[in-house]
């Protein structure tokens, strides 16, 4: 009997230790530098801060490697590149992932540089994305990625995807560990989020409609993110109805737009190509939900790697953002910014909002119309653009909507089209605007319920 509780709770040690170390570091706020942060934000921040200047060099370098190399590959198609795995996930790349590797690296110099137009590279187009956000994504991608396995392999998506797969599935249409990629979005960080989704869909956990439904609907802006935008349009005294609006907000387009298209079109089949069959959610006769949850985990555990296979995987990770994401996110964000900042495209694509707005009774619908669509480009502007607006429950509205909206290039669009799951631009946008249009109507009604 001492033996077999022995070995019990050494198997349970091996799924608690390693889950809740893995909570702690990407789930959990802790006060930093005078707001709420997670752990694994604050080591990025710590490495970011320890590189000083070099980090854009390093980037830079990265990006611009990463292109060089690409090319070789591309163009000379060594023959031994098919039995180096890692090399071939790399650098084997398709046309079209191959020129948006280029033209990162085209800007990244050009930025880096100050060369060529000065659209391409100034303060508000590449050198936004180059200066201020690839310096923290490249210590979020670090950390992150080394230390996601203990999210990943440890049982813990398997002990909560069970507790809340009669919740998750009837709501969501997702399986229950969709909860997981939320939490750590919502706590810490929307590009966290999208990671987890992404190995879960690689690792065959997820079906094609799942992983992108979950990328582009639970991959939520933090609450630190959600306090600058307020700040922006001067309306911090108003956080707790603001964000009871985004979680209203977005709780409807959770329920709603995985059941309407382009979302429920994908389909529902994993990276292998396998349909999901079945009911993956279960549970066996004799077993709770709690008890087959902690089975579940227990088993996962013990098949996980061993401590340097786990850390060459989490390296492999970091490789993977580095080499792979960061030159994604330099160029498809670059583009974004230089197309809102220097044409009217947004502001043509924000028109037909107008009687929407105007049914929606929102003052100066015009001016609010401007706003919708360019956050397709930066999650930012939109608050940058309203600051200018006068009345407050405009400024309100155009915020929680840029909040709730959640797919921007700048970062999360563009980490998500550098991902393997298989969504396209175009699908992007179109999701962006069924977000959009079902967003807008539940944050105007609440806003017009406090002011």
């Amino acid at each position: 009997m001492t033996s077999t509780t022995t070995e019990g709770n050494a198997k349970g040690s091996a799924f608690l230790g390693p889950s809740l170390l893995g909570i702690f570091l990407f789930m959990t706020p802790v006060p930093y530098d005078g707001s709420l942060t997670i752990p694994v934000a604050i080591l990025a921040k710590l490495f970011t801060g320890g590189l000083g200047d070099f980090a854009v060099p390093l980037i830079t370098t990265l990006i611009t490697a990463s292109a060089l190399i690409s090319c070789y590959f591309f163009f000379v198609k060594p023959a031994w590149l098919k039995d180096q795995p890692l090399l071939s996930a790399l650098f084997q790349l398709s046309p079209g992932w191959f020129v948006v590797r280029v033209l990162g690296a085209i800007f990244v110099l050009a930025t880096a540089l100050e060369i060529g137009p000065s659209e391409v590279w100034s303060g508000d187009t590449g050198g936004l994305i180059l200066f201020d956000l690839l310096p923290t994504l490249l210590g979020v991608f670090l950390f992150a990625g080394v230390l996601l396995p203990l999210l990943l392999n440890f049982g813990l998506l398997e002990f909560v995807g069970t507790l809340l797969s009669k919740v998750m599935r009837p709501l969501f249409t997702l399986p229950g560990r969709g909860a997981v990629d939320s939490m750590a979005s919502w706590l810490g960080d929307g590009s966290v989020g999208i990671m987890l989704t992404s190995k879960q869909y690689e690792q065959g956990y997820y079906t094609q409609r799942e992983g992108i439904v979950v990328a582009t609907t639970f991959s939520t802006v933090s609450i630190t993110f959600s306090l600058v935008v307020l700040a922006q349009v001067q309306l911090e005294h108003m956080f707790l109805p603001f964000y009871a609006a985004v979680c209203a907000a977005g709780f409807v387009a959770a329920v709603i737009t995985p059941r309407i298209p382009p979302l429920s079109l994908f389909a529902d089949k994993f990276i292998d190509g396998k349909q999901r069959g079945g009911n993956e959610d279960l549970i066996p006769q004799g077993h709770s939900a709690f008890s087959w949850g902690w089975s579940l985990a227990v088993q996962q555990a013990q098949r996980a790697s061993k401590p340097r296979q786990l850390l060459q995987q989490g390296l492999h990770n970091v490789a993977d953002l580095w080499i792979g994401v960061l030159p994604v996110i330099m160029a498809v964000g670059t583009v974004a910014l230089v197309i809102a900042e220097t044409t009217p495209v947004f502001t043509w694509l924000g028109m037909p909002f107008i009687p929407l707005l105007e049914l929606l009774q929102v003052p100066e619908a015009a001016a609010a119309s401007e706003t919708l669509v360019v956050g397709f480009a930066d999650m930012f502007v939109p608050s940058i653009l309203a600051a200018s607006i006068e009345p407050e429950i405009t400024r309100f509205i155009i915020a929680a909507v840029s909040v709730t909206q959640l797919i921007y290039l700048s970062e999360v669009g563009a980490l998500i089209l550098g991902s393997k799951l298989p969504v396209k631009l175009w699908q992007l946008f179109v999701i962006f605007i069924v977000r959009t249009l079902v967003t807008l109507p539940v944050v105007a009604g609440m806003a017009h319920l406090f002011f």
